[in-house]
């Protein structure tokens, strides 16, 4: 009898379905597609489930912090690392679903349990898993939920305060569920930011505070309570032992220290060097050079320090010399044309990076996203509309590449080129220098954040100098290089954009008009184009995979083609040493390395 109310229940969901009300539960979702891991599994692919946890970790990072609170605009770049981190993982604070690194946008439970949505995407409705504690051993509450979304849309930074700028209606579900019913405005991708979003403790925060920065020790639901804040020097973190979710399918095999601490350092030099002598355990190395000759020490000839590459299967992203189109001079395609093919990748690659790098062509190269040697199809094309008319010819049959010169330095082929695009911006070279039609000459500074990007820059300024264009480097400190970059006062910048399979909202930050004078946004070239809005809403309106890929492919042809940078170079690896006693499971994921789920072999 039982068995057959059951059946009736799931066949009168199914029927409320179809006529547009929510479906069953779900354990997890995903942004094309059905997640790869059924209701009952046991872990991510990626973990070793049966790893022995204890021991510590010491991570190290260039730089300085003043706050412990990372959801705020005072402290956007100057949080203590681990609070609500990436690569470290989120340590204090929780979403309300996890993400699994081996796909390309799939999220599983976490502090929610279950999620109810329509095919339509209308409405998304988070149940709250009833073991959810807070570190005091509060439970976590709907109210909880609520209170903050309510917060971080009042008085938190971007993106957490728009994330309720599409959702018509946020309410209170039972006694554990929040429901939140989308505008005609809100596209695909919200409901998965919602279940990324942190949850914070509303008996816990002073709201009147909330927007200042601070280094209270702040009370989360994650594995980790901070221990110990040596301001702008250290922050040490130790796991809670009444951590709620340890035995969770979507945390089993992570969060395996006892004790993580984060030293922060003046310079990369002193980094390495407490890499070497054992005070930092894992170094991510981001230099080739380096790479081939920097680790000729003791450590990795006794096999103390392991050298491994890994390979992801990610887009390669795009780390360019950014023009910021808010100065008039940047406001001019041909001119931003021409002086993007000044820079000689060739020479460079050669005599600084012992030819490890790969030019980069495209904002997703190296997956399936990416326009390169694929042509525009009827589907992208119609996504386009009118603006091929503005879109190199090239650049729709897929076969645009920027030129290869002859590694001189002053490939006159090239330059030739590059002179006369920079012609037709209203620039020519006029006793010496380059000058516009009123006779002031092309000059603009480059700002630098670190050694590695000065060495670009200070390249780049020798590539242009035979055409008379003055070009200053200008390399500044941390807190200036956050100040200057967050209220975009630059002319020309070294930044890197970040590619994933699943592109979304982001993109909204990076190149949306909207984006374009909200200081503390991504939008760092300043660009303001009905076209380019139009590519971000054509990806987050996307239903099928077909149109996502078609959509995604539009964006890239029309960012390459409006050179709102200098595309540089990427690596197909990722290099990581590490000192042995820190272990790894066999597994690499689709996005590669991930920390947490490493550990210490010495535990006991």
């Amino acid at each position: 009898m039982r068995s057959i109310l059951s059946g009736l229940a799931l066949l009168m969901t199914v029927t409320s379905f179809a006529n547009g009300a929510a479906a069953a539960p779900v354990h997890a979702i995903a942004m094309h597609g059905e997640p790869a891991l059924p209701a009952d599994f046991k872990n991510f692919p990626y973990v070793n489930p049966n790893v022995k946890k204890g021991g510590k970790i010491s991570y190290g990072v260039v730089g300085s912090f003043d706050s412990l609170n990372p959801f705020i605009l005072k402290s956007m770049r100057t949080t203590a690392r681990g609070m609500w981190d990436p690569e470290y993982g989120n340590l204090v604070y929780e979403s309300l679903m996890q993400r699994s690194r081996d796909e390309a946008f799939t999220m599983y439970g976490l502090l929610a349990e279950s999620v109810e949505w329509d095919d339509d995407r209308t409405f998304i409705q988070f149940n709250l898993n009833p073991n959810a504690r807070w570190a005091d051993g509060q439970p976590v509450t709907a109210e909880d939920v609520i209170f903050s979304f309510e917060l971080l849309r009042d008085k938190g930074r971007v993106p957490f305060s728009n994330r309720l700028a599409k959702v018509a209606k946020m309410e209170k579900v039972g006694d554990r569920s929040v429901r939140f019913t989308f505008t005609e405005e809100a596209d695909r991708e919200l409901p998965l930011l919602l279940g990324l979003s942190p949850v914070l403790p509303k008996h816990a925060i002073d709201v009147a505070t909330f927007e200042q920065t601070s280094l209270k020790p702040p009370l989360g639901s994650g594995p980790y309570r901070v221990a110990e804040v040596k301001p702008g020097e250290r922050i040490v973190y130790k796991r809670n032992p009444d951590y709620w979710a340890k035995d969770l399918p979507s945390k089993v095999g992570q969060d395996n220290y006892d004790e993580i601490s984060v030293e922060y350092f003046l310079q990369e030099n002193s980094l390495f060097e407490a890499f070497k002598k054992g005070e930092i355990d894992v170094y991510p190395e981001g230099s080739a050079t380096k790479w081939a000759r920097g680790y000729d020490f003791p450590a990795v000839r006794t096999g103390e320090v392991v050298k491994e590459t890994f390979k992801p299967k990610t887009p390669s992203g795009m780390l360019g010399i950014v023009f910021n189109t808010r100065r008039p001079m940047f406001d001019n395609l041909k001119l931003r044309q021409g002086l993007a093919l000044v820079f000689d990748f060739e020479w460079v690659n050669k005599n600084l990076f012992d030819g490890a790098y790969t030019r980069t062509q495209s904002y997703w190269q190296n997956s399936t996203l990416s326009f390169l040697g694929a042509p525009a199809d009827d589907r992208e094309l119609g996504l386009i509309g009118d603006a091929r008319e503005r879109i190199n010819p090239a650049i729709l049959d897929g076969t645009y590449r920027l030129p290869v010169t002859d590694a001189s330095g002053r490939d006159r082929n090239v330059l030739r080129v590059a002179v006369s695009l920079m012609r037709e911006a209203g620039f020519q070279i006029k006793d010496g220098k380059m000058v516009n039609a009123n006779g002031a000459p092309l000059a603009f500074e480059i700002m630098s954040q670190n050694a590695g990007q000065e060495k670009i820059a200070l390249a780049y300024q020798r590539f242009l100098a035979p055409l008379g264009i003055q070009a200053s480097v200008r390399t500044v400190d941390d807190s200036q290089y956050q100040q200057r970059s967050q209220s975009f006062d630059y002319d020309v910048i070294i930044k890197s954009f970040p590619s994933t399979l699943s592109p979304g909202v982001e993109q909204v930050g990076r190149w949306s008009s909207q984006s374009r004078d909200r200081q503390g946004s991504d939008n760092f070239a300043g660009v303001a184009d009905k076209d380019v809005d139009r590519m971000i809403n054509n990806i987050l309106q996307a239903r099928t995979t077909e149109d996502f890929t078609a959509a995604v492919r539009a964006h890239d042809r029309l960012l390459v083609n409006n050179s709102y940078l200098v595309p540089l170079y990427h690596l197909d690896a990722q290099w990581v040493a590490r000192h042995k006693h820190i272990g790894r499971p066999d597994v690499l994921p689709l996005y590669g390395y991930q920390l947490p789920t490493w550990w210490d072999q010495n535990a006991q």
